[in-house]
C-alpha cells in the first residue's frame, strides 16, 4: 500500500483542505497519516477522521518583536527532528503540506529524509511558513493565476483549492428545521465570521436585526463565546458558534452569504456559486492576504467587497440590497469560472511524486 504524510495546522484553512483530499487519496490507495501540533485546531479535525495523528512541537515565526520569538525557534528545531524520526517511523511515499508553522519541519524534513514534498498555498501571495517550505517542494499548488509569479518556475502548478464534497450536497430542509424558521418563503442570510467571530460583522448584523428580518431569515455564524443569549428566542434568527456538518445545509439554504475572504471560504463560495459579500480581514490585524483574495474575486465578478474599516449598519444594508438585485449577475460569473477539478488535480501530482520516489 502506498504511504502519504499529511500536515498542516494553525488555523481551520489549514485543515479542511486535507480533509478534502482524504476520500480520493483512501481510494486510489493510500494509507494515510497526519503530523501536527500537540494541541492545536487540527488535531482534534483529523483524529474525527479516524486517521492516525501524531504531534511534534511547533512555534510560530513571526514579522514582528515577541518574547517568544527568543524561544519558538528552539522549538521548531525540536519537531524538526521529530518529524525526521516519524517520517523514518511511517516511512512515506510522500509528504502533502497545507501550511501553517507547523508544517515548516515536517517539509524540511522530508527533503532531509529524500521524500517528495507538495506544498499548497491559498492565498494570492504566499504566507511566512510556507515561504520557508517552499525551497525543500518538489511542486507547489496554488488557486490563483496571480500567485504563479511568487513561486518558483518548474515547481508551480495552478491547482485551485480542494473542496469538501459534501458541501455540494447540503439539504436546505434539515436547516430549516435546525433553525425552527417558522416563515419558510423569506430569503436566507448566512453569516461566516471565522472560526473567532468578527466583532465588526457580529455587531453590524445585530444593529440591523430589526431592519434585515423584515425581509430574510438570518443564519450566523459568530465565532467562540459570541453568542447573544438575549436573542436566542428572536423569530427568524439563528445564531450558532459554528457549524460542522450542518454547514453543507446552512449553504444550501441561504440565497446570500456574507463572509470572510480567507481563500479556502471564497473558493466554497465561487464552488457553489453563492451570491456573496465578502469582509476581508483588516490589514492592521493581518498580512493583508485576505484583502488580495477579496479583491482577485471583485475583479472577477465574482463578490461584492465591503472592507472592514467601511462596515456600518448603513454601507452592509446597501450592500446586502445591491447583491440580492443584481444576484443573476453574480452567479452567471461564477458559473462561467473555469475552475479545475482541484482534488484530481493534487492527487495527480501527489502520485507523480510518489512514483518517483
Amino acid at each position: 500500500m502506498k504511504k502519504i504524510v499529511m500536515t498542516g495546522g494553525g488555523t481551520a484553512g489549514h485543515v479542511t483542505p486535507n480533509i478534502a483530499l482524504m476520500p480520493a487519496l483512501r481510494s486510489e490507495g493510500y494509507e494515510i497519516s497526519y503530523i501536527g501540533s500537540y494541541e492545536g485546531i487540527e488535531k482534534g479535525l483529523i483524529e474525527a477522521q479516524k486517521v492516525p495523528y501524531y504531534g511534534i512541537s511547533s512555534g510560530k515565526l513571526r514579522r514582528y518583536f515577541d518574547v517568544k520569538n527568543f524561544s519558538d525557534p528552539f522549538k521548531v528545531i525540536k519537531g524538526y527532528y521529530q518529524s525526521i524520526r516519524l517520517l523514518k517511523k511511517i516511512k512515506p511515499d510522500v509528504v502533502f503540506s497545507k501550511g501553517g508553522f507547523v508544517s515548516v519541519p515536517v517539509v524540511l524534513a522530508a527533503k532531509h529524509c529524500k521524500i517528495p514534498a507538495i506544498i499548497h498555498e491559498s492565498d494570492i501571495t504566499p504566507g511566512l511558513a510556507n515561504k520557508l517550505a517552499i525551497p525543500s517542494a518538489t511542486k507547489v499548488c496554488c488557486n490563483f493565476p496571480e500567485t504563479m509569479k511568487y513561486l518558483p518556475e518548474g515547481k508551480a502548478v495552478l491547482t485551485g483549492s480542494p473542496i469538501r464534497q459534501e458541501l455540494l450536497n447540503g439539504n436546505p430542509s434539515n436547516a430549516i428545521r435546525l433553525c425552527r424558521f417558522e416563515n419558510t418563503e423569506k430569503p436566507v442570510i448566512l453569516i461566516i465570521g471565522g472560526s473567532t467571530g468578527s466583532r465588526a460583522i457580529n455587531t453590524a448584523i445585530r444593529d440591523l436585526l430589526p431592519e434585515l428580518l423584515k425581509r430574510y431569515n438570518i443564519i450566523h455564524l459568530c465565532g467562540k463565546g459570541n453568542l447573544d443569549e438575549t436573542l436566542k428566542d428572536t423569530d427568524g434568527y439563528a445564531q450558532f458558534e459554528y457549524a460542522n456538518k450542518e454547514l453543507a445545509d446552512m449553504f444550501a439554504l441561504a440565497s446570500l452569504v456574507i463572509s470572510r475572504a480567507g481563500a479556502n471560504a471564497i473558493c466554497e463560495l465561487l464552488a457553489l456559486h453563492k451570491p456573496n459579500i465578502l469582509i476581508p480581514l483588516s490589514a492592521a490585524a493581518s498580512r493583508g492576504d485576505q484583502i488580495l483574495n477579496a479583491n482577485s474575486f471583485r475583479s472577477s465578478g465574482y463578490s461584492y467587497v465591503l472592507e472592514e474599516e467601511a462596515v456600518t449598519n448603513t454601507a452592509l444594508l446597501e450592500a446586502i440590497d445591491h447583491v440580492f438585485s443584481h444576484k443573476e449577475r453574480y452567479v452567471e460569473a461564477m458559473e462561467k469560472s473555469n475552475g479545475t477539478n482541484s482534488i484530481a488535480a493534487i492527487v495527480s501530482l501527489i502520485d507523480d511524486a510518489a512514483k518517483k520516489n
